[in-house]
């Protein structure tokens, strides 16, 4: 029997529990979790610990070091979260794990540190400065020049980030982030075109399946306008020429960043003269549905994927693509609850047949501060064409309201 620990801090949230789940359907598995808050119901665990700080690595290692005496040495431990990785590296070196790689965690979760590491292997991307004080950010837009993004070094789902057009958007931004020296934030150049992810299985740091998604709009946009209703598609067919520089950049990059086994994130631009650059690479899973919308498309449970590499150092594949996949986030205009959402019977009615899973925004529920919105629809068919048609007559027909 293999002792695997689940690290999260709050294992109730329907992806972790989704992709804990997917641990639990492993042959020969102990499922053992740290948390810091206990699962309800019917969770699944073979045995757990609560620790306060789910992201305080001497926390982990005092709550794993109950479950070793219980149970005997581990064979993995893994967790899904962007903030937690570096932690998860820490533990798997204390005990001598694979994935105990600190500094290839880190690399992965600095901002700063991965843009200097891919440029150091001649990946594309966007030009960047670290700041410590208002002063760094007022010469870091003189010398990479605006528009600018200023967010976290270690931040995720573009929490805290700001897009700068003008020398008032550059005051705010800094006024609101608070530069310090206790507190890093990175400049960025803003990159302008076309939006996309390109997500990997690993294994030994190995890619060895890829997928490739486009976003309508780019996320930033999206946490700027809370009303949009946006939507990412996963074409059916990404094999052809258009798409091999990026294929070829995020397999140099994933090698030699240091990925060891199990799925990588990463986001990139196709920019308005052709050239490609990567805005930044994770190595956890996608959010935001992203895992389901992979499993769609290839008719696959994608989170078994994830736990089939994370913990087998195995991949089921080859999986044909064998569907074009849409999805749509649910969101509005306005503030406060959820009082109604026009426009579902329409929408159904224009759509039967191609919807595969939906969440609905719950009546009376306040507003989401995610991007991802108060709920989503996901559509799939064989033709590309199809399922954009599909996504464009829900985001014009559905709308939530808010009182």
């Amino acid at each position: 029997m293999r002792n695997v620990v689940y690290v999260a801090p709050f294992p109730g949230i329907t992806a972790t529990a989704r992709f804990g789940r997917a641990l639990r359907s492993l042959r020969d598995i102990r499922l053992l979790g740290l948390f810091q808050e206990a699962p309800r119901g019917d969770h699944g665990y073979d045995d757990y610990v609560v620790v306060r700080d789910a992201l305080d690595p001497r926390q982990l290692i005092e709550g794993a070091e109950i479950l070793r005496k219980r149970y005997g040495d581990f064979h993995r431990v893994v967790g899904i979260l962007e903030n937690v990785q570096v932690q998860l590296a820490m533990v798997a070196k204390h005990y001598g794990l694979p994935g105990g790689d600190v500094e290839a965690a880190e690399r992965f979760r600095d901002k700063g540190t991965m843009k200097d590491a891919l440029r150091a292997i001649g990946v594309p991307v966007a030009a960047h400065a670290r700041l410590h004080s208002e002063q760094d950010g007022l010469e870091a837009a003189e010398r990479i020049g605006l528009p600018l993004v200023l967010k976290p070094t270690s931040g995720a789902g573009c929490r805290s980030t700001y897009e700068v057009r003008s020398p008032h958007d550059l005051r705010v931004a800094l006024a609101e982030s608070r530069p310090s020296r206790h507190h890093e934030v990175i400049a960025e150049e803003f990159l302008e075109g076309n939006e996309y992810s390109f997500d990997t299985v690993c294994l030994h740091g190995k890619p060895v399946f890829h997928s490739i998604s486009r976003y309508f709009p780019g996320p930033l946009e999206v946490t700027r306008n809370p009303w949009i209703q946006w939507v990412v598609i996963l074409p059916r067919d990404i094999s052809g020429p258009w798409f091999d520089d990026i294929r070829r950049v995020a397999f140099d990059a994933v090698r030699k960043m240091g990925m060891g086994s199990g799925v990588t994130h990463m986001e990139w631009f196709r920019k308005k003269d052709g050239r490609i650059a990567i805005g930044e690479v994770a190595m956890r899973p996608p959010g935001a549905q992203f895992c389901s919308l992979v499993g769609y498309a290839h008719d696959i449970d994608f989170y078994r994927t994830w736990a089939r590499a994370a913990v087998d150092d195995a991949f089921d594949g080859p999986h044909d693509r064998r569907y074009a996949v849409g999805i749509c986030y649910l969101r509005g205009a306005g503030q406060g609850r959820v009082v109604r959402v026009d426009g579902l019977e329409e929408a159904q009615r224009r759509v039967q047949g191609l919807v595969v899973e939906a969440k609905l925004p719950t009546i009376g529920a306040p507003k989401s501060s995610s991007y991802e919105g108060d709920g989503y629809v996901i559509v799939r068919h064989p033709s590309d064409d199809v399922v954009q048609a599909a996504t464009k007559i829900i985001v014009e027909t559905v709308q939530v309201r808010y009182g």
